[in-house]
């Protein structure tokens, strides 16, 4: 497919190899950035009409779409020729950081411990299990580095073993693009069976008979929307369809309750949810629906012997728990446990026998509460730190007093311990082990608070190395998300370390959009009050400049995905307060995207932007889409980020806003776009190769500011 350009797209990389191989800094004249052609196409709803110059890079077939990928690259690659030795050492110092022959803390389920392993230089684990005890025997599930050999990206998700402890399911995608097939290992022969069922969201659950599986499909846009049973040895094509999902702003998900009683189909939107129960023992019987969905109305079940605990926000908005009993699941039966709060965020829960455990925001930070069924006390847990997350994780057992966590902040590595819900002891199992010379006493974390321009106070999270002077001389870089009600917590980055060592300032922007602060945090940042989410951003950063921890000619800002989209609306509202942005994955045509229904998250998602249909959420994302609102003017250097693969941004969005960006800017700065062409969203798939793109970001930075080493 590609050789009648090979040569010509060969010619241009060593061309622009050589020209890049003496100081950038002198022959930015000598390396000329690709043109892309303009084929204008006309967009038109509500009686206006916008012109997309560059539509015509929406089909990643096409040979001239390619050409111009990688043309883009080697121009990347040229500008940034100086700069390769610099990017080595940055690789090779940051994975340094991470224990080559690491593992996972075990966690028992079913008479087994499970855990996962990485042999020295390996990109991939090693998943195993010991029985009884850890001592034992060690029995390997599945070796991913050698299955991932020959492929450019692997990745395994959904590993889970029938109740007899027999057989294994586990889902690989290998293109990037979310499309799982799920495969199945006879762990006592060590054999793949014939079962192969392609085209799934990854995750198949087991009933508990050992011979049933249910999955989810995928339609043409990549939304989860049919649910089917297999039974193991049948023939794929007959599989029985359980469930599809009509309403297209809704996808369908399956899961199994921790008690194993019973599997959960359930159906979400982004404000709306309905679960479905199908009893685990009796597979071939018919789901039950526990609460008929309603507009607005999210609800979250988990079951405990005789009843339901339920999480919900019906008429709480912060929600409550309330529960019922397993015969009569309706709302009108429903009894409240927590009661809604308007300074609490009530997150999360995890119901054992004895016990219920809860993940609560107060004040923007995570906290976990235990609640003992049987004397009805209650406690939360505590920590010394005035700022961090923590969280339960790896708790697979139904009967058990013993809670496992995992703990961060920004100078703590993630921990993760074993508490005792009754005695109150906690054991530190493990602190994910730093390389190199690092020690947490070296750092100093703040935690602020940012006045924003109509009064509102929004916590920012701020590290540095100790030695540090506010004298608004420090580069920093300031990260945000801001999105679907995603919070971005103060944990650990052993990556950021090699910007602290070198003297940068780090600080997170807690802005609304996320539920930092409560689910009104986030309303207020989303639809039509979506502005406030990229303001909220700007406030923040004058605060950074204002409070001399930085100043414009060095402060830098990152983000993803629907964080690409706040550096692309900053980009346009105050493009002179940055020296340089990381704009990675970004979503920034989102009017023309949020018109296509044909292509992934779209129409799951007018709840969190708005339908363009609407003439009233079109004029207002109109006026904030980054691609839309591009101008003649200076903009601050900018590093791109995209993956060919990409299923949830997909890679001509990035790709035709720089193109916009070269035709329009008026400045000489820099300008790159790095597509990885064998990857998607998430990046590289390995453990390793991933940091290769955060030290080309680094090194982004640091060449702007001047850091040589």
């Amino acid at each position: 497919m590609y050789k009648s350009k090979i040569g010509f797209i060969i010619f241009a990389l060593i061309t622009i190899l050589i020209l890049g191989s003496c100081n950038m800094r002198k022959n930015y004249q000598n390396i000329t950035p690709p043109i892309a052609k303009k084929i204008p196409k006309e967009l038109t709803i509500h009686g206006d009409t916008r012109i997309d110059n560059y539509y015509w890079m929406n089909n990643r077939e096409d040979q001239k779409v390619l050409e111009y990928l990688h043309a883009e690259n080697a121009y990347k690659d040229g500008m940034m020729k100086h700069t390769e030795d610099f990017q080595k050492k940055l690789y090779e110092e940051i994975v340094g950081r991470i224990k080559q022959d690491d593992n996972s803390v075990p966690y028992k389920e079913n008479g087994y411990y499970y855990y996962y392993r990485y042999e020295k230089g390996a990109e991939y684990p090693i998943y195993a299990r010991k029985k009884e005890n850890t001592e034992g025997k060690e029995e390997v599930l599945l070796n991913v580095p050698e299955l991932a050999k020959g492929y450019k990206y692997y990745r395994v998700t959904g590993l889970t073993i029938s109740t007899n402890n027999n057989i294994l399911a586990f889902a690989v995608d290998t293109v990037s693009r979310r499309k799982y097939t799920i495969y199945f290992k006879d762990l006592k022969t060590g054999e793949l069976l014939s079962d192969n069922i392609p085209n799934t969201t990854g995750s198949p659950v087991w009933a508990n008979d050992n011979k049933t599986i249910f999955y989810t499909t995928k339609d043409n846009t990549l939304r989860a929307f049919k649910v089917w049973k297999h039974r193991l040895g049948n023939d794929i094509s007959k599989d029985e369809e359980i469930f599809h999902e009509t309403d297209n702003t809704f996808e369908i998900s399956v899961d199994k309750t921790l008690s194993g009683k019973y599997i959960l189909l359930s159906s979400y939107s982004t404000l709306s949810g309905e679960e479905k129960l199908i009893d685990a023992d009796n597979p071939e019987k018919p789901y039950v629906v526990f609460q008929k969905r309603k507009k607005d109305h999210e609800y979250y079940i988990y079951h405990h012997i005789d009843k339901f605990y339920i999480l919900t926000n019906y008429k709480a908005k912060n929600f409550r728990l309330m529960q019922t009993s397993v015969d009569k699941p309706s709302l009108e039966n429903w009894k409240e446990v927590i009661p809604n709060r308007d300074d609490v965020l009530l997150e999360d829960v995890d119901v054992f026998k004895n016990f219920l455990v809860l993940t609560e925001r107060i004040n923007g930070i995570s906290q976990i509460r235990v609640i003992n069924l049987q004397n009805k006390s209650d406690h939360y847990i505590k920590f010394d730190e005035k700022s961090f997350v923590a969280y339960p994780s790896g708790n697979h057992e139904f009967e058990t007093e013993t809670l496992r966590f995992r703990y961060s902040s920004l100078t703590t590595p993630f921990s993760t311990y074993d508490y005792n819900m009754i005695s109150k002891d906690r054991e530190l199992l493990k602190i994910d082990e730093i390389g190199g010379d690092f020690n947490s006493d070296n750092y100093i974390s703040e935690r602020v608070w940012v006045t924003a321009r109509d009064g509102e106070k929004i916590p920012m999270s701020i590290v540095y190395r100790k030695g540090i002077k506010k004298n608004g001389n420090n580069p920093l870089l300031q990260y945000a998300y801001g999105s679907y009600g995603s919070n971005v917590d103060p944990y650990f980055s052993s990556s950021v370390l090699s910007l602290l060592d070198r003297g940068f300032v780090y600080a997170i922007s807690h802005i609304r959009g996320s539920s930092t602060m409560g689910r009104k945090w986030y309303e207020n940042g989303k639809l039509l009050k979506k502005k406030n989410t990229f303001t909220d951003f700007i406030d923040c950063s004058k605060y950074l400049i204002e409070h001399k921890y930085t100043n414009s000619n060095k402060l830098f800002a990152e983000g993803a995905s629907a964080g690409g989209l706040l550096i692309g609306a900053i980009s346009n509202m105050q493009p002179d307060l940055y020296k340089g942005l990381l704009a990675e994955v970004p979503w920034v045509d989102v009017v023309t995207t949020m018109l296509d229904e044909s292509i992934p998250l779209t129409t799951g998602e007018f709840d969190e932007w708005g339908n363009p249909k609407n003439k009233e959420y079109y004029d207002y994302m109109l006026s904030y889409s980054p691609y839309d609102n591009v101008e003649a003017k200076n903009y601050p250097a900018m590093l791109v980020t995209t993956g060919l693969h990409d299923s949830q941004v997909q890679y001509y969005e990035p790709t035709k806003w720089v193109a916009k960006l070269r035709d329009m800017k008026t400045d000489d700065n820099l300008l790159l776009l790095d597509i990885d062409m064998s990857s998607g969203h998430g990046g590289s798939s390995g453990r390793f190769k991933r940091y290769k793109r955060t030290a080309l970001s680094f090194a982004f930075m640091f060449d702007l500011v001047g850091i040589k080493e």
